[in-house]
């Protein structure tokens, strides 16, 4: 199993983020530019989603999270979220030989209960036959949101209060570990670097607890026109940067000093 950071600690060495998350947007003002429909600018974003999981096991990411489809996305055309599960359900299954030769496990996040049976079928039978391979972990996240994702996490400790034999102990006993245990995201690793594409600057729901510390690095490239080079400017940039998590400069110098 992956690493899970239930701590947070000051980075002494320019290494690789550990987990990337990636708002993929553009798609549809691409295929706009394009003169195309959105369902093609999808298409071309699905190619990048691809391809971009080799590119991020070249620079040493061990976990890729991209942001496919939110809870709020139910709320586009209904022509649209049909034609998003259709591409789920057909690509995903063409998407296995190439994850198992790359040793790529296949994980989702979200509650895909609500998914067309094709599309959920798919990515079942994903998670199942990558579930062996250690290469890097592609996480998917569909029906997903930070604010669903820690909601579900309390109303799981408030059963577990009120079932609990003295709820005053239990609830003494919660902390910020005991409480992420609880959610989807409790055996992957926090967000080292979330990137967002397509020139907005907002999180959009995503991730919301475990990018808490995350390096924020935004850029006006559309989705289908992100590149191999793209990903290492963002990379470059997250390893030009001091995480202090509230320390000082002062103080990570120190530790640095120390660890010489």
């Amino acid at each position: 199993m992956p690493p899970v950071c239930t701590e947070t600690s000051p980075e002494i060495s320019p290494k690789p983020p550990h987990h990337v998350g990636i708002i993929m947007d553009g798609n549809g003002r691409w295929a706009k530019a394009q003169g195309k429909g959105r369902i093609e600018g999808h298409k071309k974003g699905a190619e990048i989603a691809r391809d971009i999981v080799g590119w991020a096991q070249n620079q040493g990411i061990k976990q890729l999270s991209l942001y496919a489809f939110s809870t709020e996305n139910w709320n586009r055309p209904k022509l649209e979220v049909r034609g998003l599960m259709s591409l789920l359900a057909i690509l995903l299954p063409k998407s296995l030989p190439s994850m198992m030769q790359q040793n790529v496990r296949f994980r989702v996040l979200g509650d895909i209960s609500p998914l067309p049976r094709g599309a959920k079928k798919a990515v079942e039978q994903a998670c199942q036959q990558t579930i062996s391979n250690d290469g890097i972990d592609l996480i998917l996240c569909l029906n997903y949101g930070g604010q669903q994702e820690i909601l579900a996490a309390v109303k799981a400790i408030v059963q577990q209060t009120i079932n609990a034999t003295s709820p005053q102990q239990a609830l003494a006993a919660l902390d910020l570990a005991s409480l992420r245990n609880a959610m989807w995201c409790r055996d992957i690793a926090p967000v080292d670097l979330l990137i967002r594409t397509g020139g907005e600057t907002r999180l959009s729901n995503f991730h919301l607890w475990d990018a808490a510390y995350a390096e924020l690095y935004f850029t006006d490239v559309l989705w289908p026109n992100f590149s191999a080079l793209h990903l290492q400017h963002a990379i470059d940039d997250y390893q030009a940067r001091e995480r202090r998590y509230g320390l000082t400069s002062e103080q990570l110098q120190a530790i640095d000093q120390k660890h010489d």
